[in-house]
């Protein structure tokens, strides 16, 4: 009877036992899952710093860059770290109250008179010049980008203003390169118009049907893009090629399009197949700010305040990988974006 007893306590406790140990891994399952992208990003930045730290010291980019790449994934998940760690690195805001949407229409309504207002002469002049820059001057078409940008300053100064760190990163205008930079906001082309350097943005076709803005981004040679025609994204990757080969610089927002919540999307491999086929530099560049003030999505709302352009040092896309290339600009463009955040806060 006593071993009878025994046994059965004994059978009882290992079931027990056995039980317990199951919620355990069930609840370790469940931390994990839940816990997954707080995990992975500050993972994955730390990975990052390190694979920046080892490579500080690179003057070949090529031999540093396969090893760095080693501890980061550079196919299908390097989207995943991208969107995990932009999420734990940009900060989250409370909804604007009834009384600031108010103001912030009544903002975005000045501005778009305003900026409108400034189009126009300079439209004029951009008509005038159109012949003798088409003949002389093709490709890069210089005169048209001096308008575009004092346009675009003299449009936003009186509105927000625009800082720029690491501008001595910057390319002579006269070195074609592929600028890439995060996008969050209606306001990220004005905006990095204040860095002054000849560009061609791709642009979706029925932009450049607006009046005065979309007849001047024609005037100066921006690239239309069909973004439901494979043959026209197709044909806007060999322009831009052939842009580079005549030196003019292209620039690229490799998201594909704006974030909504400000956390950076998985980067697109197109800008970095241009720079790559093209031997070109690639530029990383951060914005910081404009999401803030003219939010994806309420376009028709304009709030006060800064705008940070953060200038990382050039990438040499030539001979390298663009799926190697797309992942270090990325983890540049998040590890910056962070530190930024937190030096700013």
């Amino acid at each position: 009877m006593l071993q009878k007893q025994a046994g059965t306590g004994i059978c009882a406790h290992r079931s027990h036992v056995k039980a317990k140990l199951g919620h355990l891994r069930g609840q370790r399952l469940i931390r994990a899952s839940c816990s997954a992208q707080q995990v992975a990003a500050p993972a994955a930045l730390q990975r990052a710093r390190t694979a920046s730290c080892s490579c500080s010291r690179a003057t070949a980019f090529n031999t540093h860059l396969y090893s760095c790449s080693a501890s980061i994934a550079c196919s299908r998940r390097s989207n995943v770290v991208c969107q995990a760690a932009a999420a734990a690195a940009m900060p989250t805001a409370d909804g604007p109250s009834g009384l600031s949407k108010v103001l912030a229409n009544i903002r975005a309504a000045m501005f778009a008179a305003w900026t409108f207002t400034l189009a126009i002469p300079l439209f004029i002049i951009m008509m005038t010049l159109a012949l003798p820059v088409l003949a002389l001057d093709k490709f890069r078409r210089l005169a048209q980008h001096f308008v575009n940008n004092l346009w675009a300053i003299a449009s936003t100064t009186p509105f927000y203003s625009v800082q720029i760190e690491g501008r001595e990163n910057l390319p002579s205008p006269s070195t074609p390169a592929v600028y890439v930079a995060n996008h969050q906001s209606f306001m990220d082309i004005y905006s990095l118009f204040h860095l002054q350097r000849p560009f061609k943005f791709i642009s979706k076709t029925s932009n450049f049907l607006i009046p005065i803005v979309g007849w001047s981004m024609f005037l100066t040679g921006h690239i239309m893009l069909n973004r439901v025609d494979r043959r026209s994204q197709l044909k806007c990757l060999q322009t831009c090629i052939e842009m580079l080969s005549r030196g003019a610089s292209c620039l690229f927002f490799p998201e594909g399009t704006r974030s909504r919540d400000k956390v950076l999307g998985g980067f697109k491999k197109g800008a970095f197949s241009v720079a790559v086929k093209a031997g070109v530099p690639v530029v990383p560049i951060t914005l910081l700010g404009t999401g803030d003030i003219m939010p994806s999505g309420r376009e028709g709302q304009m709030y006060g305040g800064a705008v940070k352009i953060v200038v990382h040092p050039m990438i040499q896309a030539a001979g390298n990988n663009a799926d190697k290339v797309r992942c270090w600009v990325c983890v540049t463009v998040i590890v910056s974006s962070r530190e930024v955040v937190l030096k700013c806060c």
